[in-house]
């Protein structure tokens, strides 16, 4: 595999801030749906149900993408580090289609395989 060069550096990094933007304004977009369900609204049991279910999952997705907030943070971080590109299990490189397709990816391929098995 070939480093990443300057170019596809600046490319990944704008992906990865247009990314935190799209996911700072989610979760911004999503912050009243995940308030509690007041007890006292005048709203049928069903409706109640309903409401408690769109809460649980718009939090689920809150959860997703800050999750995905602090991968993509970490990634910028790396790149003012020099560091980006590099798996963080086996410091070998990652592959600029993987971070094409996903820019905050910490591990190559293999190494990302590897976790999720076991």
């Amino acid at each position: 595999m070939e480093e990443l060069t300057k170019k596809q550096i600046t490319e990944l990094k704008h992906n990865l801030l247009e990314r935190l933007e799209e996911l700072n304004g989610m979760l911004s977009d999503s912050f009243e749906g995940s308030k509690p369900v007041g007890l006292d609204q005048p709203i049928g049991r069903l409706s109640r149900m309903d409401a408690l279910q769109q809460q649980s999952m718009t939090q689920a997705s809150r959860q997703a993408a800050q999750t995905r907030v602090i991968k993509t943070n970490n990634a910028l971080s790396r790149i003012n580090q020099n560091d980006y590109g590099y798996c963080l299990e086996c410091e070998e490189e990652i592959g600029y289609a993987r971070l094409k397709a996903q820019p905050e990816a910490p591990f190559c391929l293999d190494c990302q395989s590897r976790r999720e098995k076991s």
